[in-house]
């Protein structure tokens, strides 16, 4: 009866031990779904576009350009300025009148290619002052900038109000780049409508945070 029962032990002893040992080798086999899971998760290298779709892109990116700029030069409650003036003109120093070509009065009127430059490359502050015909509460000001480094100038915005108050409505560094999508850059500048009313808009430049001469084509000033 001893002999029985020590055999009986012997045996399921050693088949517990054999059900183990196939446990550990079906699990040694199995892959480990923590690294297939985070294989499947990674994503497929992209492609490289091609040169056709680089040129649609690219002719996208003009076509939006033109949108913007159609839509800033027929806006209804945009007004161009009527007069201009400036610190300084590219050439009037030693008694000489500046050329036409550099004058501050191009500034005045609509988008045409026509600029004013400024006298000095990285020294001090330039600023453009800019009336115009119908005093509005204003919400924004546009500048157009055939150079659209030059935007990165720009450091104050000042309105004046009817009663020949200056207002100071942005300053600081600007954010604004070179738009390479077309021949312009605009300038853009919005602001929370004023409880005065804007006649005139002067725009202030650092020269030495963009080292060159500045040229400036036209000025918008947007309001109701």
């Amino acid at each position: 009866m001893k002999h029985s029962l020590l055999l009986a032990l012997l045996c399921s002893s050693l088949t517990l031990t054999a059900c183990q040992k196939k446990a550990a080798e079906v699990a040694a086999e199995s892959p480990a779904p923590a690294r297939e899971t985070a294989a499947a998760a990674q994503p497929a290298a992209e492609q490289e576009p091609t040169e056709e779709q680089r040129e649609r892109a690219k002719k996208q990116a003009q076509m939006d350009y033109a949108v913007m700029e159609d839509t800033y030069i027929n806006d209804t409650k945009a007004q161009w300025a009527i007069e201009a003036k400036a610190s300084s003109t590219f050439g009037e120093e030693d008694g000489k009148a500046p050329a036409d070509s550099r004058s501050v009065k191009n500034v005045s009127g609509k988008v045409d290619g026509n600029t004013w430059t400024n006298n000095s490359q990285d020294i001090g502050f330039d600023w453009v002052e800019l009336s115009y015909e119908k005093p509005v509460f204003a919400t924004e000001v546009r500048l157009v900038t055939p150079y659209g480094n030059a935007v990165e100038a720009i450091n104050k915005i000042e309105l004046q109000d009817t009663d020949g108050k200056w207002n100071t409505v942005w300053s600081g560094i600007s954010e604004q780049k070179l738009d390479e999508r077309g021949p312009r850059t605009w300038f853009v500048q919005k602001f929370e409508k004023t409880t005065y009313q804007v006649k005139a808009v002067k725009f202030t430049i650092a020269n030495n945070l963009y080292k060159n001469y500045k040229e400036f084509d036209a000025a918008q000033l947007v309001g109701e």
